[in-house]
């Protein structure tokens, strides 16, 4: 009521360096509240100050009724803030053991943050690491609670393949 419906646009700002990240969850906000979304970079690229001389990058331009813009805006950039958080930690790491010729794959394996649990696993591929798993139904983890529980790994194994299938990956943690 107070802003209005006039259409106008609004800038989606850069004030640090980083991976961009989350371009199809703020799409996805914008959409729904029937605006449009104008990228002037990528998903995935690296945003530097330094290389543009400038403190502050725009990096899309939103256009749609005041009203909506500020309905989306919060959520939008919270979503996109998040997420190049998290993809600019994974490309830190990532090129960080490629540059000691270190050949394997980064994973994410720890927790996420509740709700946004697809955001921060579409970061981390997108800065250039992998997830582990996308959410429990796609792997059995066995830890030391289970073998203890069950007196030995190949027991806690075979209780698991019982119920996973023989489709499904068990893992093992171990610590040596």
């Amino acid at each position: 009521f107070v802003v209005g419906e006039n259409v106008q646009t609004a800038s989606i700002l850069c004030k640090s360096d980083g991976v961009m990240c989350g371009k199809p969850f703020v799409d996805a906000i914008f959409k729904y509240l029937d605006c449009e979304v104008k990228w002037l970079f990528d998903e995935g690229d690296v945003i530097c100050t330094d290389q543009t001389k400038q403190k502050i990058i725009i990096v899309a331009r939103v256009t749609g009724p005041v009203n909506k813009l500020l309905l989306g805006e919060r959520t939008a950039l919270n979503v996109m803030a998040r997420a190049s958080g998290v993809a600019t930690s994974a490309k830190t790491v990532s090129s960080l053991v490629k540059s000691k010729g270190w050949n394997g794959t980064v994973a994410a394996t720890r927790k996420t943050t509740p709700g946004f649990s697809l955001i921060e696993k579409y970061a981390v591929l997108v800065g250039g690491a992998t997830t582990h798993r996308m959410d429990l139904s796609n792997m059995v983890m066995l830890k030391d609670n289970h073998i203890w529980s069950t007196g030995s790994i190949s027991n806690s194994v075979a209780k698991a393949r019982l119920v996973a299938g023989h489709a499904t990956k068990i893992e093992v943690e171990c610590q040596s």
